[in-house]
């Protein structure tokens, strides 16, 4: 099967050509077009794609959706597997692709992502270590029962999903999300029957070192999404964040990472009000949106 691989970029000079390089080296695939999508920034990453000759689409910053800017460079694509790369991912193993399109090709699923491993001794690494384990596994409908919400767990920092239902289901619907549009799909992907494999054996780096003020933005546009999407939010956010933030506490603490110790309860807050914020601030906007339109009816 063709693949076509989407990644889109920021301020990204010092990541094209390491991807590009990364993906040349792959193995055993048939890769048909890298297709990066700009964003339009003062740096010199045009330049770069233009000197080297490569795809690429541009979209203004106020433009930029995590959503639909990925949606409209997947709605040109006819190869026969869209593959999601973030900028940031580190590829280090040239079978990083195959073990990631392979389930899909062999007919296990519709859908798949990669193993994220962080290279840094911070909380990130413990959230790794949790949310991405050394075995595989496949999520179904059969699962929402058992796994609740941690069902639709999909990352597109590294992803795969059978071109031919992405566009049967419509993507992302043309809506515009501030982040979480992988875990949208995968809620559409497994409430309508389909199979998403978690591939172990597809290993990428992806690291972080968020300052508290960064966590409380990423949790805080998390909150807004999850009022965005009641239907995902109603499999219990609660629930997962409590379980993610027991195991990082006591992986800590059986490692003595002081630094970690030090800042797991401020992070873990940070995490907590961002998210009740956003929620609080997407429903009260919803809500005025509603008064409005009710006013202007009557």
């Amino acid at each position: 099967m063709t693949i076509d691989i989407i990644c889109p970029l920021y301020k990204a000079e010092n990541y094209i050509l390491d991807i590009v390089r990364s993906i040349n080296n792959q193995k055993d695939v048939d890769v048909k077009t890298i297709r990066f999508i700009l964003t339009e920034s003062n740096d010199k990453s045009e330049d770069i794609l233009k000197e080297n000759d490569l795809y690429y689409s541009t979209v203004s910053l106020n433009d930029f959706s995590h959503s639909k800017t990925r949606e409209d460079e997947a709605m040109k694509s006819d190869a026969d597997i869209l593959v999601f790369i973030t900028q940031d991912i580190v590829i280090q193993s040239d079978v990083w692709l195959k073990n990631l399109v392979s389930p899909i090709i062999n007919g296990e699923c519709e859908a798949s992502f990669s193993r994220q491993l962080s290279k840094y001794n911070n909380i990130e690494k413990y959230t790794r270590e949790k949310n991405y384990p050394d075995k595989s596994y496949i999520n179904s409908k059969e699962d929402i029962e058992t796994k609740g919400l941690k069902t639709f767990f999909f990352s597109d920092a590294s992803s795969a999903i059978k071109t031919s239902i992405y566009k049967e289901l419509g993507g992302y619907d043309g809506k515009v999300f501030p982040t979480n549009e992988d875990m949208y799909i995968a809620h559409k992907l497994i409430t309508n029957g389909y199979k998403i494999k978690y591939c172990a054996d597809s290993e990428v780096y992806h690291s972080h070192k968020f300052t508290l003020k960064e966590v409380y933005k990423r949790y805080y546009i998390t909150g807004e999404f999850m009022a965005m999407n009641p239907q995902i939010e109603s499999y219990g956010t609660t629930k997962a964040g409590g379980g993610l933030a027991k195991y990082i506490l006591k992986r800590a603490i059986k490692e003595f990472n002081i630094k970690v110790l030090i800042r797991f309860f401020p992070d873990m807050m940070a995490r907590f009000i961002g998210m009740k914020k956003g929620k609080k601030k997407y429903l009260k906007k919803l809500k005025k949106e509603n008064k409005a339109k009710l006013e202007t009816k009557n």
